[in-house]
């Protein structure tokens, strides 16, 4: 019996881990108010970041003002694209597009402002960044700190081929 259970947890685990390792199917929408679908952007081969973060989160700025600075290099070597998930909800929304706007983040924007791709990646955290090729998350890192940029670029590279 004891070894049925333990078979049987990790069957659940083992279907939770795969569970999160694809971008789930779902509609997002842009800034400009038009609708994508998320398993769209990384289709064809197509090497694609998605991070995740607020407009009250400094880390989350942060990251994307780093990797602002390198990103048409990244984007000329590799063609990566990145796609910008804001997480803010109902209140704190009208802050994203004036917040965008005053960066000049070269970033396509797509807003979550029921956090439902963060709970679907079960993330409890922004930062979330992920590199994704064909709806497979490749790569997963949550949080900042300076130079976490380099590491994504690396792990770009190494996905790129």
């Amino acid at each position: 019996m004891k070894t049925l259970i333990t078979f049987f947890i990790a069957i659940t685990c083992a279907m939770y881990v795969s569970a999160q390792d694809v971008l789930p199917k779902m509609q997002m929408e842009t800034l400009e108010g038009e609708t994508i679908s998320l398993e769209d952007i990384s289709k064809d081969d197509q090497l694609v970041i998605v991070s995740l973060w607020a407009t009250w989160c400094v880390p989350c700025k942060n990251e994307l003002d780093a990797i602002s600075e390198v990103y048409q290099d990244w984007v000329d070597e590799t063609h990566v694209k990145l796609y910008a998930v804001s997480v803010d909800d109902a209140r704190t929304v009208k802050r994203v597009k004036p917040l965008v706007s005053g960066k000049d983040w070269d970033y396509e924007i797509l807003l979550d402002t029921n956090s439902e791709l963060k709970r679907q990646l079960n993330a409890p955290t922004i930062p979330l960044t992920l590199l994704v090729k064909n709806n497979k998350i490749l790569f997963r890192h949550s949080g900042y700190t300076p130079g976490s940029e380099d590491e994504l670029y690396e792990k770009i590279l190494e996905f790129s081929n």
